[in-house]
């Protein structure tokens, strides 16, 4: 199974938590500081909440962090590298790479305008948050809003 992901800057954690529990019907399957991820069975839709005040703003201003898809096993994250390369996409592949709580596999790419798109599986829990760089910036929100194509530490999740 694969499912959408969609990662959110929010400005306050508690309340987005309590929106997207009754949006959904379902409870956070990960809450951590600054932090928690839903997996919605219906639509299947990872829902990834990422606590930024300093760059949310109202309505849809500062909302997006990044998309993916989450799949099941490393060899999907290949299989997606590989036909994405071969699409002619400038492809950007990490493996065990240690963010958002976990020790993931992925691929990223951008659209045309510059949103990042993650195709990732994850490989087991991470106690603690230490981001790609091992500083703690994982989903560093100005990382993602102002980084140059290819900045590993800017993204993640």
């Amino acid at each position: 199974m694969s499912r959408l992901q969609l990662a959110l800057n929010v400005s306050d954690l508690d309340e987005a938590i309590a929106f997207y529990s009754k949006l959904f019907d379902t409870r956070p399957a990960k809450v951590r500081p600054g932090y928690a991820n839903f997996a919605v069975a219906d639509p299947p839709l990872k829902l990834v909440l990422i606590e930024h005040p300093d760059i949310r703003g109202s309505g849809v201003v500062g909302a997006l962090n990044h998309l993916g898809v989450e799949v099941v096993d490393p060899s999907d994250v290949a299989e997606a590298s590989g036909r994405l390369a071969r699409a002619g996409l400038a492809t950007e592949d990490q493996q065990q790479t240690e963010c958002c709580y976990a020790i993931q596999d992925k691929v990223w790419v951008e659209d045309p305008d510059g949103a990042p798109w993650e195709v990732y599986t994850v490989l087991a829990d991470a106690p603690v948050e230490s981001g790609i760089a091992g500083d703690g910036t994982c989903c560093a929100p100005e990382a993602v809003a102002v980084a140059p194509t290819g900045d590993t530490a800017a993204r993640c999740c």
